[in-house]
């Protein structure tokens, strides 16, 4: 695999790093310890600026070129924090905080960010400023969202902005890429039933929430096969089905459902929630009883700009020799905040034969680290060369 040189020199440096984070996992917004340790090797490596607190705890470095002549910034992204999950890898570095885990790879991610730091900052073989962008909260608390929220692209002048996962199965090392909508929308929502509890010999002297909801999970399944073209991607999920009584002999007064609906673009969005509202009350209402709906909006859907992907197909097959097609996948991002605030693109880079993402078995595959820094090496020298 043709990586440049000087991430070969560092490999174990960065690995290193990687698995420090491993080991100390944090979640959501909690970061304090890695955002830390970013923050003391950004400035260990010489970064024109490094600010922390950028969406709470986010950190930023400013890497300055030879010259500005362009005016430009290229961002840079990886996420750092990690899974409610109780780690099974048994590795030697393996988490030393019970019930979490880096189970997603963003140790790997932001490990090969600050490697691409480091060798940017020594080099700076480019003709503008590279911003790389540390965020919090990607699992579940729009990290990203708050970033930009906080003015980051405005205030260090981006004009694109890149980001990468990894994705075990894929050979290691290997990228992909897909222009368009690329990671679904992802939201949730749980739906409140009341009906009039009672003793479980006299059904018809109640209102049964339990057989009101069964009929509410069936008719949401229409959604999909019904309501949407066919040719649409979409994903609606009942998890969870919990009525106010435990009893044997006891129909229930309340029920809650709860799920997740994932699709691909905001017209298909739109329509699944409404007709979620639609057959959730009307259903209750022909029961006798009463829906009271909760939906709030999770992650856009991630949509990479058509030239900023060819972009970075080009620098991937520089590093790897090919490039891929990514697929589409019904999971979310929130790097799709920073794509609605700016041009650029999500890639993905192969994981290797290794255990699924959140599960407590993965590993981030520390052999990717020299192409996953090349990658962000040679994107940004070839989208600001040198003067």
């Amino acid at each position: 695999m043709p990586v440049k040189n000087r991430f070969a020199e560092l490999h174990a440096e960065v690995a290193a790093w990687r698995q420090d984070i491993h080991a100390h996992p944090e979640l959501m917004y909690d970061t304090e310890r890695t955002s830390a340790l970013v923050a003391e090797k950004l400035r260990e490596f010489g970064c024109d600026e490094v600010v922390e607190g950028i969406g709470r705890t986010g950190v930023v470095g400013v890497i300055r070129g030879r010259s500005d002549t362009r005016g430009h910034a290229v961002g840079l992204r990886a996420d750092m924090d990690a899974l409610p999950i109780e780690e099974a890898t048994g590795v030697d570095y393996a988490s030393t905080v019970s019930g979490k885990m880096h189970a997603c790879g963003h140790d790997g991610h932001t490990a090969m960010l600050l490697g691409a730091a480091k060798y940017l900052a020594e080099t700076r073989n480019f003709d503008g400023s590279v911003v790389v962008i540390f965020q919090p909260a990607e699992e579940g608390g729009a990290g990203g969202k708050a970033m930009c929220d906080d003015g980051m692209m405005d205030r260090w002048n981006i004009r694109e902005v890149y980001g990468m996962h990894n994705v075990p199965g894929l050979p290691a090392g290997q990228f992909g890429v897909r222009k368009g909508p690329m990671l679904a929308a992802a939201d949730q929502f749980s739906i409140e039933l009341t009906g009039l509890g009672g003793h479980a010999a006299k059904p018809q002297e109640t209102i049964d929430t339990t057989v009101m909801g069964c009929h509410i999970i069936t008719a949401l399944q229409s959604i999909a096969a019904r309501n949407i073209d066919p040719t649409k991607e979409v994903v609606v999920s009942i998890t969870s089905a919990e009525t106010s009584s435990k009893a044997f002999n006891v129909i229930p007064q309340g029920m809650t459902l709860r799920g997740t609906v994932r699709t691909m673009s905001e017209e298909v969005r739109q329509t699944v929630r409404r007709r979620i509202f639609e057959i959730a009350e009307k259903t209750a209402e022909a029961f006798g009883g009463r829906a009271v709906l909760d939906y709030p909006e999770g992650y856009p859907v991630l949509v990479n700009h058509d030239q900023e992907t060819d972009f970075a197909a080009e620098a991937a097959a520089k590093v790897a020799g090919s490039v891929g097609a990514a697929p589409m996948v019904m999971g979310g991002e929130d790097f799709a905040y920073m794509l609605q605030e700016r041009p650029g693109s999500f890639v993905i880079i192969g994981n290797g034969p290794s255990a699924e993402l959140h599960n407590p078995h993965y590993n981030f595959n520390d052999e990717i680290i020299p192409a996953g820094c090349s990658f962000f090496a040679e994107l940004v020298e070839s989208r600001m060369p040198a003067a």
